[in-house]
């Protein structure tokens, strides 16, 4: 298995599914928001943006997959977004299924002075809703529930890959192959 994550880590097709899907779900949240009117919270916009770093290296990978530094460079990003995400999705789950007046989160998002992303573009990031409101839920689980699976599912596969790159390539390069 550790061969075939390799060798689609190589492809910039693997980088290209990544890329695809992280968009997918991008493309998703803004259709909940804007086709459904559902307001989206702070966590909701921050598991935006690490959804968003995921995004980006797809687009990393997809530039060079030959190398390896950019490959692992890409991981690097992939996985802090994958792994952030997943933090701010659990601690988002926890707000909606135990929720408490001392337990809210903020209004507004906590972004850099220099990269004000809610005023930059408010219709992707400005949150309006409640992070303890569950709006939608699919097959029992919610949003958030499924963004937890998300996440994982993210993190298990870019570790994977980032194992896989240790592995010697074991392609026989003889010429009379």
């Amino acid at each position: 298995m550790l061969q075939f994550l390799k060798d689609w880590s190589i492809k910039r097709s693997g980088w290209l599914l990544l890329l695809i899907s992280a968009v997918g779900l991008e493309l998703t949240a803004l259709y909940f928001q804007h086709g459904m009117a559902l307001q989206p919270c702070v966590m909701c916009i921050y598991e935006r943006i690490a959804v968003l770093g995921i995004a980006f290296a797809g687009f990393i990978g997809c530039l060079a997959p030959h190398f390896l530094v950019v490959r692992l460079f890409a991981l690097a990003i992939g996985l802090w977004g994958a792994i952030k995400g997943l933090l701010i999705a659990l601690e988002h789950m926890d707000l909606q299924m135990n929720p408490a007046p001392w337990k809210i989160c903020p209004i507004i998002p906590n972004f850099p002075q220099t990269l004000p992303l809610h005023e930059w573009f408010p219709f992707i990031f400005k949150p309006t809703g409640s992070c303890s409101e569950i709006s939608w839920q699919w097959l029992g689980l919610t949003m958030v529930q499924w963004l937890v699976v998300a996440f994982s599912i993210y993190t298990l596969v870019l570790v994977l890959v980032l194992l896989s790159q240790i592995k010697k390539n074991t392609h026989n390069r003889d010429i009379f192959h």
